[in-house]
């Protein structure tokens, strides 16, 4: 089977409707900067207008709702589903995989009632809160067993932790599975996203970045790489020591091995 997947080939399960106006809001870019005006996230910038869709990451209705619409959300990867409940109330869930127009959903629960096996997505890490983890284009978690307050969860990641079972997440795996293999195309199309483009380090001059200099291709002239503020760069562990969610990490993620 080819990998490489036309956009146009992906989006045939959407609904041609203009999206629901009472859960639009307006969007206002930032150009990858803070409050301060520095920019805090490189290479952000441009891109067409986008509004926010407002998604109930929680479902706090656990009722079952039909499915009204598929539609394509430009803030995400997975697509959303426009739900109408019995008291003629509307609201956006991330649309999971396979689901058609006019289905009844009901697939979200607390962690600690699904069996073990199950794919889940959207899941919660403190409940009440709504989900936070497996929420783009094709992801689902694993649950591996319950363990008294807890169930454990592989994630995406292949990392595997404890979230407590009073959490609720939704069966099965997301949305568009295939966005994996679509194939940007152009730079233009990139610009439009809003990503601007990314330089090497060792193209720049070394008063831009620890890895600048030289006469042409050389190497970057150091035992380790660097960030453009000279800190270690590529692999480093970022995370917190004393980070109080530490003890609830059972696994730590596998890294890929590079193919030859």
């Amino acid at each position: 089977m080819n990998k490489i997947m036309s956009s146009a080939n992906t989006k045939k399960v959407l609904t041609k409707k203009k999206p629901e106006k009472s859960l639009l809001r307006p969007l206002k870019k930032t150009g990858g900067r803070g409050r301060t005006g520095r920019i805090t996230v490189r290479h952000k910038g441009g891109g067409v207008k986008r509004r926010y869709r407002l998604i109930d990451f929680g479902q706090k209705k656990l009722i079952p709702a039909k499915v009204e619409a598929i539609e394509y959300d430009p803030n995400r990867t997975c697509y959303i589903a426009l739900l109408k409940y019995e008291d003629g109330s509307r609201a956006y869930v991330l649309a999971p995989h396979k689901i058609k127009v006019g289905d009844e959903l009901a697939n979200r629960m607390k962690l600690k009632n699904i069996p073990i096996g199950t794919f889940v997505y959207n899941v919660e890490l403190e409940p009440g809160k709504g989900g936070k983890v497996a929420r783009s284009a094709g992801n689902s978690c694993q649950i591996l067993g319950q363990e008294n307050k807890y169930t454990l969860l592989k994630l995406p990641s292949t990392e595997t932790r404890k979230v407590l079972g009073e959490c609720f997440a939704s069966i099965g795996g997301l949305s568009n599975p295939q966005h994996r293999f679509q194939k940007i195309g152009k730079a233009g199309k990139s610009r439009l996203k809003g990503i601007r483009p990314t330089v090497r380090g060792s193209a720049m001059s070394p008063c831009a970045h620890p890895h600048g200099g030289g006469e042409g291709r050389t190497s970057i002239g150091l035992k380790h790489p660097k960030t453009p503020w000279g800190k270690p760069a590529l692999g480093v562990k970022t995370r917190d020591k004393k980070k109080r969610t530490n003890k609830l990490i059972i696994q730590r993620r596998k890294k890929k091995k590079k193919k030859k």
